[in-house]
């Protein structure tokens, strides 16, 4: 195979790492916002204030795609040493992306139902930010997990 042709490869895993991620983080952040927003006008309609923290759920799984990039940096810059080894590179910034944008995605449903949980009840912010970020470890270890299997 043609180096120019490795290379390529390599560098589509290395995009698709933050590619998938993005999109779990797009979903993820959608379905928290909307819940955020509706939660905010069901406070607006009965008179209460609004409470900020449900901006903190609707940008939580924005992390994620944070999380991609650094994949996505740490498998281009193996490209020029290892360029015979673009299967792994390729597969893991697939999978390793998939990982981290179902996270960010089922973290954002997770992030809806704090939302509307929060508003409501005016309490236990911190027991839902801990159940959000059960599910954020999901994609820190798909993310370091593919780092250390790059770099044995």
């Amino acid at each position: 195979m043609e180096q120019e042709l490795m290379v390529a490869l390599t560098k589509a895993g290395a995009f698709s790492a933050i590619a998938f991620a993005a999109i779990g983080s797009g979903l993820g952040c959608g379905a928290a916002g909307a819940a955020a927003v509706g939660a905010w006008k069901k406070c607006y309609a009965q008179g209460k204030p609004a409470p900020f923290q449900l901006a903190v759920f609707a940008g939580a799984p924005l992390s994620q795609t944070i999380y991609g990039m650094i994949l996505m940096f740490i498998i281009n810059m193996q490209v020029q040493e290892k360029p015979e080894a673009w299967p792994l590179f390729l597969i893991m910034g697939v999978i390793a992306g998939i990982a981290m944008g179902v996270s960010a995605w089922m973290q954002g449903r997770a992030a809806a139902g704090a939302c509307v949980a929060q508003a409501e009840t005016g309490e236990g912010f911190t027991n839902y930010l801990t159940a959000l970020g059960i599910i954020e470890t999901v994609a820190i270890f798909a993310m370091v997990f593919g780092i250390v299997l790059i770099f044995m």
